[in-house]
């Protein structure tokens, strides 16, 4: 959890405390569903058939979906508020991605997700140490990060915390297929 606060205006003697990092639990599910679905619509929602984009929000943002992964031992998730609005969050556990090196010893960041008016201040970063520092933290292993093969911003992100590329695959929502980057970094 940050502790530090900024200014809420420039001409301002008032401090607000700045968007804070939590682990996530049973009782926001309503917020990792919301956030989820809103954040990957207004980012990604361009680029599928209405109809599609419906259906896929559904089943891979929809309450189920954010109750089970809250409920998996083996997963985390961590919300990303200011003022007590969710603007973003992570989800990291073990690697479903299809690649022949992937074992049962391997983690994903699964998902980060940040509000459009959210990024570029830093805010992806310190949920990516949470999400990275929770991943490491029975040792080290290979994590892997599958990424929009046109998102660079998040490529450039991943490289600079030692990612690379080590394949791509098929990101399915409806009739689309969208190329998606496979990257890992060793241990």
């Amino acid at each position: 959890m940050d502790s530090s606060y900024r200014k809420a205006g420039p001409a301002s003697t008032r401090t607000v405390p700045a968007p804070t990092i939590r682990r996530a639990g049973p009782g926001d599910a309503d917020s990792v569903a919301a956030i989820g679905a809103a954040t990957f619509a207004e980012t990604f929602g361009h680029l599928y058939p209405p109809d599609d984009l419906a259906a896929f929000l559904a089943e891979a943002h929809g309450l189920e979906r954010a109750r089970a992964d809250l409920a998996d031992p083996a997963k985390a998730v961590w919300l990303l508020e200011d003022a007590g609005q969710a603007i973003g969050y992570a989800l990291a556990g073990p690697c479903k991605l299809p690649h022949p090196e992937v074992t049962a010893a391997c983690g994903e960041l699964e998902r980060i997700y940040l509000r459009s008016g959210s990024q570029g201040g830093g805010l992806g970063t310190r949920l990516f140490a949470e999400a990275m520092s929770w991943l490491a933290k029975d040792g080290p292993r290979r994590i892997w990060i599958g990424v929009w093969s046109l998102n660079h911003g998040a490529q450039r992100l991943y490289a600079r915390h030692g990612f690379r590329q080590v394949g791509t695959y098929e990101f399915i929502v409806g009739r689309s297929r969208d190329l998606e980057f496979i990257l890992r970094r060793d241990r």
